[in-house]
């Protein structure tokens, strides 16, 4: 969950959806990697830039599984679900130094939303595992 000084969220729109589906930056840990490694190198290829400060990694493991209707078609069939170290960070950067289009572009666009507004654009299987994050940092999504 990156924040801004105002406490608003980075989600960006995806570019690989029909329907309109905002999301946090997330992605997978590759070999040999540490969860920190995977979020700088995640946030560098979905936004361009991991100008930001670690506040807090939540303490558990979180899951969630593909719907019926997306298994063997997400991902190219490889994976049936993620299973996710979540870190609420704080963007240090300015808004400039955002940029969608990198080698392994995943959003079309992108804004800071309000945390009350979160759950709204969130597509329904990622929404209770969402619902956690939020419970567990939301105390961080305070303005200056």
């Amino acid at each position: 969950m990156v924040l801004n000084r105002h406490g608003h969220v980075f989600v960006g729109k995806r570019i690989d959806q029909s329907l309109e589906s905002w999301q946090m930056p997330q992605g997978g840990i590759d070999d040999g990697e540490t969860p920190e490694q995977a979020l700088r190198r995640e946030l560098n290829e979905e936004i361009g830039t991991d100008h930001v400060e670690i506040l807090r990694v939540h303490p558990d493991w979180l899951t969630y599984e593909l719907p019926e209707h997306l298994l063997g078609v997400a991902w190219r069939g490889r994976y049936r679900g993620q299973r996710l170290k979540w870190f609420a960070l704080r963007f240090l950067g300015d808004d400039s130094a955002i940029d969608l289009k990198t080698a392994h572009q995943e959003f079309s666009d992108w804004k800071w939303t309000p945390l009350d507004d979160l759950m709204s654009m969130i597509v329904p299987f990622k929404r209770d595992i969402y619902a956690k994050v939020i419970a567990a940092f939301e105390d961080l999504a305070k303005g200056e």
